[in-house]
């Protein structure tokens, strides 16, 4: 297996790979070459900030990903390049699942963001996936919360906004 960094010549292969992973999710999308045109055009703008790496086997063909979202942060004194990433749309081919690929991909994807000076990296994982996120090091965290749009829209967060 090879793991490397994405470049604009994957983009076909990647659009491959995100259309099997959410075709059951998007009905009525475009075909799989109108998506590739797309990711293209969306990653070409933010190739700065969203890197791909691409796992292979003996063959060129690409049988995994996973993709880091690169986040500046807010300078502090001292500390004006603060960076934090997050790891997103980690997909494996059905078939090549169980042999340590993924597993690979996050890990070459979390250090290339602490390489490039990252103070965190995080990762939204559905719940089948949690176990294989803790043993690569990763750690629930108290501090990490979020809030759903609903939430944010709602009378309630509203008032008490005004009143803190």
């Amino acid at each position: 297996m090879r793991i490397s960094q994405a470049n604009a010549d994957d983009v076909a292969d990647l659009a491959r790979l995100l259309w099997l992973d959410t075709r059951d999710d998007e009905p009525g999308q475009l075909s799989v070459d109108g998506f590739a045109v797309e990711l293209a055009e969306w990653w070409a703008a933010r190739q700065d900030s969203h890197l791909a790496f691409v796992a292979r086997l003996l063959r060129p063909e690409i049988v995994g990903m996973a993709w880091v979202a690169l986040v500046p942060r807010v300078p502090r004194p001292g500390a004006t390049s603060r960076l934090s990433a997050d790891i997103q749309s980690v997909f494996v081919k059905p078939s090549q699942r169980g042999r340590g690929i993924g597993s690979a991909l996050v890990e070459a994807a979390s250090q290339h963001a602490t390489h490039l000076g990252a103070l965190h990296v995080t990762v939204r994982s559905g719940r089948k996936a949690v176990p294989v996120y803790e043993r690569l090091g990763f750690e629930s965290s108290r501090q990490l919360l979020q809030r759903s749009p609903d939430q944010a829209a709602s009378p309630a967060a509203d008032s008490n906004s005004r009143t803190q």
